[in-house]
């Protein structure tokens, strides 16, 4: 029988403390503050489950900016030449439970966000992209999987609100 897996907002419901990645970074931020950042509104949680409610996966989004000079050439020339900072979506944390890698739910979990990414930005928040810093050698890789872009000079990747449309 197949697996029936939902992504919901972080709720109290939720069982979230056996959750482990395997990175005590990402680990610790579930545990620890997630439920505080969705409180004070600074990122939102969207948390991987079965019917069990235990969390399998979580990844939050956020509204940033990115400096104009941070994009690569290419797509600068294709922006208003007024804008400094440009509206961005922050994918700030993807991490999903050790006993279910190997599953497709990292996809999963990325593609939700992406998508919800993009109909905020096209119902009622804009944003030009989907900026993520990987935690490490193996994040950029999986974001490089999805055609995430390495900013010049820095360690965020990005993918443009107009690639990600043609998801959707």
């Amino acid at each position: 029988m197949d697996n029936f897996y939902v992504t919901a907002a972080l709720s109290s419901r939720q069982i979230k403390e056996n959750f482990d990645c395997g990175k005590n970074l990402l680990n610790g931020y579930i545990h620890k503050q997630a439920s505080q950042d969705v409180r004070r509104r600074i990122s939102a949680c969207f948390i991987l489950s079965e019917e069990d409610n235990l969390v399998k996966g979580y990844y939050t989004l956020s509204s940033s900016s990115i400096k104009r000079d941070q994009l690569p050439p290419e797509v600068v020339k294709r922006l208003p030449g007024s804008y400094i900072d440009l509206p961005v979506t922050l994918l700030g944390r993807l991490a999903l439970d050790k006993a279910h890698i190997g599953q497709g739910l990292g996809e999963l979990l990325l593609v939700d966000a992406l998508k919800r990414a993009y109909l905020a930005s096209v119902q009622s928040v804009a944003s030009m992209a989907v900026v993520v810093d990987p935690i490490d050698q193996s994040a950029i890789d999986f974001y490089s999987k999805y055609d995430f872009i390495m900013l010049p000079d820095s360690h965020k990747m990005f993918l443009t609100m107009d690639t990600v449309s043609k998801l959707f």
